[in-house]
């Protein structure tokens, strides 16, 4: 079995976390938070799916991938992330995206180092490192807020 393979099955597993999570959402869910914590549930699954977009085309150069990343770029819930449908579309391409890239790429480019304003500087292998643990930990923020959050 090749890195790539090694590693897809890793992320695809590593993301079960994510649609254990989000598999069964209601749409009034998406505005719950924790506390005074900022960030819903809509705001992190939005998240998650622009950041996975973002990394197939800075990372690995997916210049196919269209992204405008709206929760990077507002930096803040604004309280717009309410269509589930929405959302769960993006995460379903953000997440095909990802597993797809990782199964094409060559054995020798896992040590490539590549510089992005989002990760810094890393190898290849790395930066998947990062997204990996990036959607896990959110993934475990809204399991939290689905537990202990209010609207």
């Amino acid at each position: 079995m090749s890195t790539s393979s090694h590693l897809q099955a890793a992320y695809i597993e590593a993301r079960t976390r994510l649609s254990k999570v989000s598999s069964n959402l209601v749409t009034s869910e998406l505005g719950k938070k924790l506390g005074s914590a900022p960030n819903s549930i809509g705001f992190l699954l939005q998240h998650i799916a622009e950041v996975e977009l973002l990394f197939c085309k800075n990372v690995f150069g997916n210049t196919e991938v269209k992204v405008i990343a709206h929760t990077v770029i507002d930096q803040k819930d604004t309280g717009k992330w309410t269509d589930l449908n929405a959302i769960q579309a993006l995460l379903q391409e953000s997440g095909n995206q990802i597993s797809n890239i990782i199964a094409s790429v060559p054995e020798s480019e896992w040590s490539n180092v590549i510089t992005t304003k989002e990760f810094g500087t890393k190898t290849k292998a790395e930066a998947f490192g990062r997204i990996i643990s990036h959607t896990a930990y959110h993934a475990g923020q809204i399991a939290m807020i689905l537990k202990y959050g209010i609207l």
